[in-house]
């Protein structure tokens, strides 16, 4: 059974007759005899009663009751195969907040591609804002990131929560004492990520609820790079707890009261991917690898 021989019979069906189905079909009347011969030897039933009308059997009644639906499924298992196929090969843009950038995204990468050797992976790293931005923008086709402060046109899918810390070098005052009062922390230069880091919005909120404000006030856009701004001076840096610190500078023991900010998958709502898809499928390692965290 082939689809040429389902499309013929639900062609007759829809002409009432076997030479307009031909017609329609573009065949010679032989070919379209011919092909519904086939079709009752493969079924091992007559479909149709012999003579000059187009009149079904009782078998064939029931067949043509069910003739759509195979049709449909038919297609749609060939449109998956197809899209498998090409699947096999191309490119996934992939957005993510740097703290994450160098352990669970890189993990992540590196097993997808066990799977799928020949799907180039395009890594952008960026604060919230901007991946939201760029997936709007059909620049992406996910991100791994927080929350983004207008989700209009974006879904967004908790995976994890994010908590924000404090660092300092290692020789700095606070360094090496336990349960800093976040006062004693005002008294020194801070940096801290721009206004589109994910944590700038809740972080200076804490800053308003006290009298004395601090010294000096830093931004750097990209949280990494706050290790080598805070490193031999005195400053307080604050960063994500998943940021990778350099040698000399450490985290600090405060008393901050922040709450965790949540990280998930977030994607564009015009845009649904199938399940066994390279792109479901290189979400569905990093969701397991969010969970072992």
């Amino acid at each position: 059974m082939d689809l040429k021989e389902l499309t013929a019979f639900q062609t007759i069906l829809q002409e009432g007759t076997f030479s307009r189905a031909a017609e329609k079909l573009n065949y010679a009347q032989s070919t379209i005899t011919n092909q519904i011969q086939r079709l009752e030897r493969e079924l091992g039933v007559q479909l149709f009663k012999r003579g000059w009308d187009v009149e079904l059997t009782s078998a064939g009644r029931i067949f043509a009751a069910e003739v759509d639906g195979l049709i449909q499924h038919w297609s749609s298992v060939t449109e998956l195969a197809r899209a498998l196929q090409h699947d096999e090969i191309g490119q996934l843009r992939i957005g993510v907040i740097e703290s994450l950038a160098n352990n669970i995204i890189s993990h992540s990468v590196r097993k997808f591609q066990q799977h799928k050797p020949r799907i180039a992976c395009q890594v952008i790293t960026g604060n919230t804002g901007f991946l939201a931005k760029s997936l709007l923008q059909d620049d992406l086709d996910f991100a791994i990131c927080g929350e983004p402060s207008d989700p209009a046109d974006l879904y967004f899918e908790p995976m994890g929560q994010e908590n924000t810390i404090l660092i300092t070098d290692h020789n700095h005052p606070l360094s090496h004492r336990s349960r800093v009062p976040i006062q004693e922390i005002l008294q020194y230069p801070i940096t801290a990520g721009g206004s589109s880091c994910l944590y700038h919005l809740p972080f200076t909120k804490t800053l308003s609820r006290y009298k004395n404000s601090p010294p000096l006030l830093n931004t750097v856009n990209q949280i990494s790079a706050i290790s080598y701004f805070i490193q031999e001076t005195l400053a307080v840096g604050v960063v994500l707890e998943s940021t990778p610190l350099i040698p000399g500078v450490q985290r600090v023991d405060v008393e901050l009261q922040l709450p965790p900010m949540p990280i998930g998958l977030l994607q564009s709502r015009r845009h649904n991917y199938h399940a066994q898809s390279s792109t479901r499928l290189l979400q569905q390692i990093m969701k397991e690898k969010f969970a072992k965290r």
